[in-house]
């Protein structure tokens, strides 16, 4: 398959006094995997369906490999659309399916059978041709989506929450597929999400958006390790957010003291720039705050609570300060681990590589 590039220029879109999307530029690479994550409400859908020609900007440019599409039906714009609820014709075999958009597009009988084999082969389901849409499971008739969209070799294929219905495990065996079939394919995607561990499992990129606008745009890691707002750290995977002040800024980091704290602390600057006396928040993630006894740390506090969830164990705690939030301490559950009673005093620390600031506003 052939892929191209993405290029959105300033686009927008209003619904009278309502900006579903604020201005908004975005490059995404040919043969690239750009996730769309957000919470309900964010503009993900808005500026998918702006790309895909489902709905029409009021402001900005849409190119497709340097191609003004931005006035451009739907089916001229090269870009395949596969949707959560797969949309499937009931009334049509797997394989009518399949063949349909080639249909629609006058493709040869002969070459149409081909490619819909091709297309059943990628998605490895060649065995459920001939069944009806209502005799697979909820996974198979997804996958069948995908077939759908792949078999006429779209150089954007743009996914709205395809897994969306499918159980956690399916989602789990879905979220392989689709990362399999884009490493054979190399077409460019883009994935609407709300869901953040999905996002970070599949994503070349992560375009994560908060009311309308583009909040951070990054690969996983960055966003997860260097966040840019609150907003990013607090969405994307479980964080500790304590208030804190600048102290002083050197070329390693910033020395730094948290809220009514007298013990300095160490944190990195996350490539923003700080000023001695700033408030910040200091973001440390829960697998990377320490607990022992309550001799030593730069906190103590209670335990509040003792959470198993599989491969995880998650520790409550309430700082000793009582205007301080609540901390979350997290490990791999283990039988040898030594037990914790809630009321137990425990002490927490941290590394100071471990331990972000994050300006204490929005990072746009």
């Amino acid at each position: 398959m052939t892929s191209s590039s993405l290029r959105v220029k300033g686009l927008t879109k209003r619904y009278g006094d309502f900006v579903a999307l604020a201005p908004t530029s975005l490059d995404v690479a040919k043969g690239e995997f750009l996730t769309l994550l957000g919470p309900s409400g964010s503009g993900k859908t808005t500026l998918l369906s702006l790309i895909a020609g489902l709905a029409h900007p009021d402001e900005g440019q849409i190119l497709v490999d340097d191609s003004d599409v931005t006035r451009s039906p739907a089916y001229d714009r090269d870009i395949g659309v596969v949707f959560q609820n797969y949309a499937l014709f009931p009334h049509m075999t797997v394989e009518d399916n399949i063949a349909f958009p080639l249909k629609m597009r006058k493709i040869a009988d002969a070459d149409a059978r081909r490619r819909t084999a091709e297309a059943l082969e990628t998605v490895r389901l060649p065995y459920v041709a001939k069944r009806y849409p209502r005799e697979l499971s909820g996974g198979q008739q997804q996958r069948i989506a995908l077939a759908r969209c792949i078999v006429y070799r779209p150089a954007i294929i743009l996914m709205d929450e395809p897994l969306g219905a499918l159980d956690k495990k399916l989602r789990d065996q879905m979220q392989l597929e689709i990362k399999r079939i884009h490493r054979e394919l190399r077409t460019t995607i883009i994935y609407v999400t709300h869901d953040q561990e999905e996002a970070m499992t599949m994503s070349d990129r992560i375009c994560l958006m908060n009311a309308g606008a583009i909040e951070q745009l990054g690969s996983p890691e960055d966003l997860y390790f260097r966040p840019q707002s609150v907003f990013v750290a607090d969405f994307l995977g479980e964080s500790n957010l304590l208030s804190a002040t600048v102290r002083q800024v050197d070329a390693q980091g910033l020395d730094i003291v948290l809220a009514d704290q007298t013990a300095p602390s160490r944190a990195v600057g996350n490539g923003a720039r700080f000023t001695a006396g700033e408030p910040i928040k200091l973001m440390v993630r829960p697998q990377n705050l320490h607990v022992g006894d309550a001799a030593s740390g730069k906190l103590t506090g209670r335990l509040v609570d003792v959470m198993i969830s599989g491969s995880m164990t998650r520790l409550y705690i309430a700082p000793e300060k009582a205007d301080m939030p609540h901390l979350v301490a997290a490990y791999p559950t283990r039988s040898s681990a030594a037990p914790y009673e809630i009321g137990q005093l425990v002490s927490l620390g941290w590394n100071s590589a471990d331990a972000v600031a994050i300006r204490d506003g929005r990072g746009h």
